[in-house]
């Protein structure tokens, strides 16, 4: 009998209905089946703008502390931000993001049958590099000869940061694959995964990641892999007319971003998109949706996306067999559609569409 492995979660909700959505993953987990000889223990934690009104600081130290010393992995559920710029406020995400060295945003993008969709039979993931391109954030304004002003973003591309998302996509089509074989349904029948980039305009910078994309997933380990390119303007509108096309789409932070925003509304809605925020030491499952303040505490938020990104933190944990029987739990609310929140356009309350998913679980 195989030992069994035990997960301590941190639990970090948020605000607005971050704090209504993240009790599904843990109770998601909870009800795991024991065949699977999982275990999981839970700390709760604090960020978000409640946080720093109360404490003065969006990230306390104890939570990365508690973070990086007591955890396997984490669960994040949503922040609210100032209307206002207001000082000494950032992003809590973006810093987990970089004290943790999380430099991977996976965004899997999935529809089902019976869900309300607007671009057909949709399945597949956007890998994002998290760490550079114009995120770095090095900008500046000056003043021209004749008086006007002139601001400029520095955009970095590295051949390591390139190598590692990459690799991680490789990885995940792989994946992907396995759970396919294992009886995940899909639109699929191999892995590909797609490189994109703007390397007939920028030669340097999406010139390198091109080209170091390409050499990381030759490696052997990567040996039927189906491999291909595309110039972001293009796919852009190939993701909108024919995003069974897609497999596993790989992209520097920009290109990424808009990317992961625009397959979402293939969908459907916000409310059913997972991601996970993905380091060689550390995952933190993020739903894709924002705090919602118009529908804080009313029940009817939608909690797929926590679900899902609860699944997604357990495949890079290693444990694939447990993510397979959460997509297909999740898969099969959607299928049967009887019990969808008003996002979907049903009348289920939060909690009913959890309960739904337990009892398939």
């Amino acid at each position: 009998m195989a030992a069994t492995r035990t997960l301590r979660i941190g639990l970090i909700p948020g605000d607005g209905i971050g704090r209504e959505v993240i009790p599904a993953g843990r109770r998601l987990l909870e009800a795991l089946p024991a065949s699977l000889n999982l275990k999981f223990s839970f700390v709760d934690l604090e960020a978000g703008w409640n946080t720093f009104q109360q404490q003065g600081v969006a990230l306390p130290d104890k939570t990365v502390e508690t973070l990086k010393k007591e955890c396997d992995g984490a669960l994040f559920g949503a922040v609210s931000s100032p209307t206002v710029q207001t000082k000494g406020y950032s992003s809590p995400i973006v810093a987990l993001r970089k004290k943790l060295q999380l430099y991977a945003n996976v965004r899997p993008v999935k529809s089902v049958k019976g869900a309300l969709t607007k671009g057909g039979e949709v399945d597949l993931v956007i890998v994002r590099e998290n760490t550079e391109d114009l995120y770095v954030k090095e900008e500046k304004t000056y003043t021209a000869a004749d008086g006007s002003k002139i601001a400029e973003a520095i955009k970095r591309i590295s051949e390591t940061a390139s190598w590692n998302i990459a690799s991680m996509a490789g990885d995940i089509a792989l994946r992907r694959q396995r759970l396919r074989d294992a009886g995940a349904e899909s639109i699929h029948n191999s892995p590909l995964v797609t490189i994109t980039h703007k390397s007939n305009v920028l030669s340097q910078t999406d010139g390198l990641f091109r080209e170091t994309s390409r050499a990381a997933l030759a490696q052997d380990k990567y040996k039927g892999l189906g491999i291909e390119e595309q110039i972001v303007d293009s796919m852009v509108y190939k993701l909108f007319r024919q995003p069974q096309a897609y497999d596993v789409i790989v992209a520097p932070n920009l290109y990424g971003d808009i990317l992961s925003d625009g397959a979402a509304a293939l969908v459907g809605s916000l409310g059913l998109v997972p991601s996970a925020n993905v380091g060689k030491e550390f995952v933190i499952g993020e739903p894709c949706h924002g705090s919602a303040p118009d529908i804080e505490g009313r029940g009817i938020a939608n909690p797929i996306a926590t679900m899902r990104s609860t699944a997604l933190m357990l495949e890079f944990q290693g444990e694939e067999e447990a993510a397979r029987r959460i997509y297909e739990a999740v898969d099969g609310n959607l299928e049967e559609g009887r019990l969808l929140t008003p996002d979907m356009g049903g009348k289920a309350t939060t909690e009913e569409v959890i309960n739904d998913v337990l009892r398939r679980l």
